[in-house]
């Protein structure tokens, strides 16, 4: 049996039996060396995985040699690769460059807990991604939302704690929600694996209790995917948290919950409820679509950077549930796409965020005078990462909207409307990435800001790739695109 064929498993398990390790490295340079080497680790993993599917194929390992519905079986398919890259990728970009960062904000004595407590929340999201059945993601879940608890209370801002209470809070009950309707399909089928769930639901006689389970199911895993108006944890945990784990965060946290959610509603549901796919798109279409629009203006008016940045990403997940609730390979495709693009557009801006955060003493958008001139590189990166955001061509974001307008398109007048709403929005990106940029390149620094200088190397070493790959895939998009496309016609076979 050769190492490829573990690579699903080792990419669970690389992360997790590392933390416990990272713990007994008392100097803080050998912790964050440890850490930093598992991470790379574990996104070359994922390279070799994303290559295996490409070239046509799927990985399942059956742990313990027991074969599925009787053992746990780790999987990865199209979809799947997207998430465990854009996972891995982020947790390593923002290990490499963020040590200097994570100094500053995190004592010395707790660094090997919280690079621990890192590597479990990285062990946790690649583990929801891999999981074929319900409960080991429920599992998994569990494990991230704890470790991802400590990572933003870890910093020395003291108003992170109430930000995690209301995290903590809102998450327990959407773990609550999907553990519920999770028991309620249980009782009806006795299985706990998703192929086989769907196959045993066609023969259930009452199908009341699977409509509650997937009521309970969507909603639990909404609250954890941010979804408006679910997103009221959001914008306090990542403003608050350390720059690095906002930066891990907003790339792939809420992304992974939305993966679930999706491969949920379409393998189990959607083929097995009659008129389930319509209700989907009725439940979801609408709070896409105020997410866009109120996120977006609660963006324009915000103040502190980071803050903004959030409220960026609630709207961005209004793009990706906007393209889901179409139930259309091409809006599919779409949400797929955006999910890796919209990783690379806002890990390179909160990258910058870092790096800015490490001359200036503030985020907020007054303190930030005349970056443009003391942080030339740092602010030419967020630019670029902002372009991609907005959608300008040449840039990743340009690539993902193309295909959700495209896609919205065919749905007739409505998606004449659904294209209005999605070009409005983005003008809205463009007015507060400018508000951004004029601040930093045509107000005079503040008295004492002149003396501020560049993030330390290697940050602005990885802002500048970071920025460098929104490029790159707005001009070379064929292997997203074709990643994005199998998943979605994966995601469509299942269903009538």
């Amino acid at each position: 049996m050769s190492l490829v064929h573990h690579l699903s498993a080792l990419q669970v398990i690389v992360p997790l039996l590392s933390a416990p390790l990272i713990v007994l490295l008392r100097p803080p340079g050998l912790a964050w060396a440890a850490a930093t080497a598992t991470s790379l680790m574990a996104f070359a993993i994922a390279i070799g995985l994303a290559i295996g599917v490409s070239n046509g194929n799927n990985f399942a390992y059956e742990m313990g040699s027991w074969p599925a519905p009787y053992g746990i079986t780790l999987g990865v398919d199209a979809f799947s690769a997207i998430l465990l890259l854009i996972t891995t990728g982020a947790s390593s970009f923002a290990l490499v460059g963020g040590k200097r960062s994570i100094d500053s904000q995190v004592e010395a004595s707790r660094q090997p807990l919280f690079y621990s407590a890192w590597l479990l929340l990285l062990a946790g999201l690649v583990g929801i991604v891999v999981a074929t059945d319900a409960f080991n993601i429920f599992v998994f879940m569990e494990i991230s939302s704890l470790a991802s608890y400590v990572l933003i209370a870890g910093g020395p801002d003291r108003r992170a704690l109430p930000a995690v209470f209301k995290y903590l809070i809102m998450g327990t009950i959407g773990a609550t929600f999907y553990l519920i309707g999770v028991g309620l399909i249980y009782m009806m089928t006795g299985t706990l694996n998703l192929a086989d769930m769907a196959v045993r639901i066609q023969d259930v006689s009452d199908q009341s209790p699977i409509l509650v389970a997937a009521g309970f199911i969507t909603i639990g895993l909404a609250l954890k995917a941010a979804v408006f108006p679910l997103h009221l944890w959001l914008p306090n945990a990542y403003t608050h948290a350390p720059h690095a784990v906002t930066v891990f965060l907003a790339a792939c946290a809420t992304k992974v919950a939305l993966y679930v959610l999706i491969r949920f509603d379409f393998i189990v549901f959607q083929p097995n409820l009659a008129g389930h796919a319509l209700q989907f798109a009725y439940f979801l279409m609408p709070l896409a679509l105020l997410a866009i629009v109120v996120a977006s203006a609660a963006a324009l008016f915000e103040p502190n950077l980071k803050r903004l940045l959030a409220y960026s990403s609630v709207a961005q997940i209004g793009y990706i549930s906007l393209g889901a609730s179409l139930v259309s390979k091409g809006g599919l495709t779409a949400s797929v796409l955006h999910i890796f693009n919209h990783s690379l557009a806002k890990g390179a801006l909160f990258l910058s965020v870092a790096c800015l955060a490490m001359g200036f003493s503030s985020t907020r958008l007054e303190a930030l005078a005349g970056a443009g001139r003391t942080m030339p590189w740092t602010m030419a990166a967020f630019t670029i990462a902002g372009l991609s955001l907005i959608g300008v061509p040449g840039t990743a974001g340009f690539i993902s909207k193309w295909y959700l307008i495209s896609a919205v398109l065919n749905e007739g007048a409505l998606g004449v409307g659904l294209a209005a709403v999605i070009v409005v929005s983005s003008l809205m990106a463009a007015v507060y990435i400018w508000k951004v940029i004029e601040v930093a390149y045509f107000q005079l620094p503040h008295d004492g800001s002149t003396a501020v200088r560049e993030a330390p190397i290697e940050l602005l070493a990885v802002t500048g790739l970071a920025a460098l790959a929104n490029i790159y895939f707005g001009l070379f998009s064929d292997v997203p695109v074709s990643l994005s496309s199998d998943a979605a016609q994966l995601l469509l076979g299942v269903t009538p």
